[in-house]
């Protein structure tokens, strides 16, 4: 387990391809359970550790996320998240085709079958849907991949996975959502990149970045990105 940040209030790790956040009828040991174990260990606490979990991470997704350590920090940062109130999520994704586009806005309606655990997205309001938004860009290519950043403005079960499919560019072993093929590690290619909000309590600027997988498809994408420009991915204040 990589420790990204960490303060009195907070405390951010990076989740790998396969880790749950929180316990699940699997018996896994989830990620919240680790932080718990480290946080005992790191301050010699003799009972129960507080920790409360803030958002969530697909089981197949990788990237930073966010625990709050204290019970004044975590109602606070509930609200953000909940509101989108000075948070900022960015995902790099891997997907096989070309969007249509090189950078642009999606939005679209988005409906949740519960039996099959997927999203569905319409091009306009149907019964049950909920409005899903995000921007994405182009940075990078190869061979056969594409590489796309990706911010969130709205917060929908499988909205990435989903949003990005109806354009015709699932993510990289997304089956699920009409991936060719598996990835070996059994995860897809989205990796939830940098999380930058402010701080519930100090209130200042707090950004925290996952590095990608150690995947050789992951690194040459990136490497691509880096010819072009050594300022594409430096951090922007929220």
């Amino acid at each position: 387990m990589k420790v990204l940040y960490e303060d009195n209030h907070l405390i951010a790790v990076s989740k790998r391809v396969g880790d749950i956040v929180q316990g699940d009828k699997t018996g896994d040991v989830p990620l919240s359970d680790m932080v718990k174990a480290y946080l005992k260990e790191k301050y010699h606490k003799p009972g129960e550790v507080f920790l409360g979990v803030v958002h969530r991470l697909d089981r197949p997704v990788s990237g930073v996320v966010l625990f709050a350590r204290t019970s004044k920090a975590l109602p606070r940062l509930n609200k953000m998240f909940a509101e989108h109130e000075s948070v900022r999520k960015t995902y790099l994704a891997i997907v096989g085709n070309r969007p249509p586009q090189p950078q642009g806005t999606l939005t679209h309606w988005l409906t949740r079958n519960e039996k099959q655990n997927t999203a569905r997205a319409y091009d306009r309001e149907v019964p049950g849907s909920k409005k899903a938004v995000l921007d994405y860009r182009l940075l990078a290519q190869s061979e056969r991949y594409f590489l796309l950043e990706v911010e969130l403005h709205t917060g929908r079960h499988h909205q990435i996975r989903c949003q990005l499919a109806k354009i015709g560019c699932p993510i990289r072993g997304d089956l699920k959502y009409g991936a060719p093929r598996s990835n070996p590690d059994g995860g897809i290619s989205l990796h939830a990149w940098r999380l930058q909000l402010e701080h519930p309590v100090a209130h200042v600027p707090v950004n925290i970045e996952a590095p990608v997988p150690e995947e050789r498809l992951w690194k040459e994408l990136c490497a691509e990105i880096d010819k072009k420009t050594d300022n594409n991915l430096t951090p922007i204040e929220p």
